[in-house]
């Protein structure tokens, strides 16, 4: 029989231990001295522990050396930062007093209070990033409500729009994006600290406050749930990856459009890389990014959501120490490619000029020429386009307006039996872009006064959003201050 060589065994240590031990380090530290401070000033609140007994622990913890604790190297003898700290403590104010910390916790609880003080924090991160993603765009949408485009289907031009209209469609999804993940700050933000191992305690302590004093905005009531539901990463990750699929559809979008061939967008100097070889390139990297980090970002969710999928319904280490850090990437990643969004969007060139020129050619208003002919010939919908479909057959690609109403008119009689009643200005009128987006004008189209309406409605939102975006911000800013700043007397009145 194997001699046994004692806890840790190296390859433990190495390939599990020491990790988790620099992820805690790196992601959980600030929140677990956070947790250890409210613990101990509401263990003596509630007098479970002697006022001298908490004073002791302030102390220590107040004399706790945090740069230290972020440079030690694990070494086995201690299992984890968790411990590693609480020896420090005992040091510091000896194991009567050190001892009192750890009444009517666990470190299931710690642990999972821990990681969604770090969650939500980067949650509110990539939400004001969206934020400020949205709040340039509909800057850039303002400035281009004539600004005349195609739209694409199936990635073949199809009708004339603005560019306002193309963005304000990116626009509401960033909206609904917010929507989620602040539905999923929600959910982070509610505090397990009281469930203990999973069934709390028997000691008379107080969960609220000790909720309200880490910034929680409620507690994730039952304890067996605050310990074993993972629906606060998942709905996190659900979130992440909604929102940068969308982003990677923009991305794709914005990469065409900086191509020669389409040339609607240009970046400025500071936003493109060049060539080690060829003296003439323009890199538009930042987009390929972009695109890469939210795929990347896409696929850390989609770890998430694996990993705990068909895990028990309880204490488990798969969603703990090893998940947290693809948790952290997760949102990292996300975080950065949002920021590109921002920060390309606000200093590219638009080629209007191009865009306009493009929105021009290949028979993108020719839906308009059927739409009149049904109002000024009273046609059905189907013989107009017919009419009109046979028309851009005959043309053979090559598009002009004039010509256009020519072939359309000739074909009438042997298309519809007879000849069209419509005046010609109107037809040739139908066939101008900027006629096809002013007329329509209906809730949600590229008219210049529907597109302004909408844009009303989106800044009403998103001010209500920096709002919100400002309460949290306060909340997680002053109960850490108030942490920091703590002591005996003030949990006396």
């Amino acid at each position: 029989m194997a001699k046994d060589p004692g806890f840790p065994a190296p390859e433990y240590a190495e390939t599990v231990l020491a990790i988790n031990f620099g992820d805690a380090q790196r992601y959980f530290l600030d929140a677990l001295v956070e947790i250890q401070y409210a613990h101990v000033l509401m263990l003596a609140r509630q007098k479970i522990i002697p006022d001298e007994t908490a004073r002791a622990c302030l102390e220590a913890l107040d004399g706790l050396d945090l740069a230290a604790l972020r440079a030690a190297r694990y070494t086995g003898q201690h299992e984890d930062l968790f411990f590693y700290m609480e020896e420090a403590l005992t040091r510091a104010c000896g194991p009567e007093n050190a001892g009192g910390m750890h009444t009517a916790r666990s470190r299931n609880d710690i642990a999972i209070t821990q990681y969604r003080m770090a969650l939500r924090r980067e949650l509110l991160a990539l939400i004001r990033a969206a934020h400020n993603a949205r709040s340039v765009l509909v800057r850039r949408a303002r400035e281009n409500i004539e600004t005349i485009m195609p739209a694409y289907t199936h990635t073949q031009p199809a009708q004339p729009t603005t560019l306002a209209h193309y963005l304000l469609a990116v626009i509401e999804l960033l909206d609904r994006d917010i929507r989620r993940m602040m539905a999923a700050f929600a959910t982070v933000n509610r505090s397990p600290m009281g469930a203990c191992a999973i069934t709390t305690t028997g000691f008379p302590i107080d969960r609220e406050w000790m909720a309200r004093s880490l910034g929680f905005e409620g507690l994730q009531w039952n304890s067996y749930g605050a310990i074993a539901a993972t629906d606060y990463l998942t709905e996190t990750a659900a979130s992440v990856a909604t929102a940068t699929i969308n982003l990677g559809k923009v991305a794709q979008d914005l990469l065409l459009w900086s191509t020669a061939e389409f040339g609607y967008l240009r970046l400025p100097d500071a936003w493109v890389q060049i060539s080690s070889i060829m003296p003439q390139k323009r890199n538009p990297v930042p987009l390929e990014h972009m695109r890469v980090l939210a795929s990347k970002a896409l696929a850390q969710a989609q770890g998430v959501l694996a990993t705990v999928h068909n895990t028990p319904f309880g204490d488990i280490v798969d969603t703990e120490d090893d998940l947290q850090p693809l948790v952290m990437s997760m949102m990292a990643d996300a975080l950065r490619a949002i920021r590109l969004l921002a920060g390309t969007m606000e200093d590219c060139e638009i080629n209007k000029g191009r865009m306009a020129e493009r929105a021009r050619a290949d028979f993108l208003s020719v839906t308009e020429l059927a739409d009149t002919l049904v109002r000024g010939d009273g046609l059905s919908f189907r013989q107009a386009h017919h009419l009109v479909s046979e028309a851009v057959r005959r043309m053979n690609g090559h598009f002009a307006e004039d010509a256009m109403v020519d072939c359309v008119t000739t074909l009438a009689p042997a298309v519809i039996g007879r000849p069209l009643h419509t005046p010609r200005a109107e037809l040739v009128r139908a066939l101008d872009p900027e006629h096809f987006v002013t007329i329509r004008k209906i809730a949600g189209g590229p008219a210049p006064e529907a597109v302004k309406a909408a844009l009303a409605h989106t800044e009403k939102e998103a001010a209500a959003d920096a709002r919100w975006i400002e309460e949290k911000t306060g909340l997680l800013e002053e109960y850490g201050e108030r942490i920091r700043t703590a002591h005996l007397g003030s949990v006396r009145h």
